[in-house]
């Protein structure tokens, strides 16, 4: 990978993160969940890039990166208040990074694109992360047609990345049934259904025991996890950071807790 001259080797491999990102209201709220973020991104070394798999960029049958200068701010949501609609988050991208990233990933063609930009799944936490917007920022697709062990493996490609001093962000969440959601609870302090803190805990035990085979083969966990996944779009970007995980490295959890019922905030922390 000695072509990569924009991002030299470091001493030890940056970390990778799973981020339950929730409502797109977390973007300009103040709550235990955003100061983690922030927390996070003063105590993580800076980092030469950031790279996000989010739940709301989904392809099908290619996978894209963004490879424009300067990404727009998609505001890929509606109902919400103006205030939102308003943000911008106005960090660089990185060409540079998105041809490298084509190079490295071997098992599927990367198609670079100058049309996406930043969505909500990627702006939403780094608004809080990085609020000077003074960290490039690419985004990687979810091929939509193709199973969580194709985006396990491919994450498994990115691992250079992790030597070059690039944050990687999976953005998503766990536990992700809107439909179930119990609006009357919208402000109940870690409020979960009985099934979805079932499934979050068949998660993070599986997670805690590197058991990514069962993950991977999340349909066979039971009931309660498929009503936590009713899609894998939420899902899929855990896939990417599991598969960025060596063998000897433990996982942080943090945000463990639920909202409205179906939804939960829960995130990991490897390396």
């Amino acid at each position: 990978m000695d072509e990569m001259l924009h991002f030299p080797i470091r001493d030890k491999r940056f970390p990778v993160l799973f981020i339950g990102h929730g409502s797109p209201m977390n973007a300009i709220e103040h709550n235990e969940f955003t100061e983690y973020w922030n927390r996070l991104g003063h105590t993580l070394d800076k980092p030469e890039a950031v790279l996000v798999v989010s739940a709301h960029w989904l392809t099908r049958g290619t996978t894209k990166i963004t490879a424009m200068p300067k990404p727009k701010t998609i505001h890929d949501f509606g109902g919400f208040p103006q205030a939102l609609f308003e943000v911008e988050y106005p960090a660089l991208g990185s060409p540079e990074l998105a041809i490298e990233t084509q190079k490295i990933i071997k098992g599927t063609a990367v198609e670079l694109d100058d049309d996406w930009g930043l969505d909500h799944g990627a702006w939403s936490v780094l608004q809080h992360l990085y609020p000077q917007a003074n960290i490039p920022v690419v985004q990687l697709s979810i091929d939509y047609g193709k199973p969580a062990a194709y985006h396990y493996k491919l994450a498994g490609e990115l691992m250079e990345l992790r030597r070059r001093g690039v944050l990687i962000i999976g953005s998503g969440n766990m536990v992700h049934n809107l439909r179930a959601m119990d609006w009357s609870h919208i402000q109940t302090d870690n409020y979960g259904f009985d099934w979805a803190i079932e499934s979050n805990e068949i998660f993070k035990d599986k997670i805690r025991s590197k058991s990514h085979n069962d993950l991977i083969d999340y349909h066979k966990l039971g009931a309660a996890v498929q009503l936590a996944i009713p899609t894998p779009d939420h899902y899929f970007p855990l896939m990417y950071v599991l598969g960025l995980q060596l063998a000897n490295e433990e996982v942080e959890i943090f945000n463990d807790k639920y909202v409205a019922g179906s939804l939960s905030m829960t995130s990991i922390k490897i390396g």
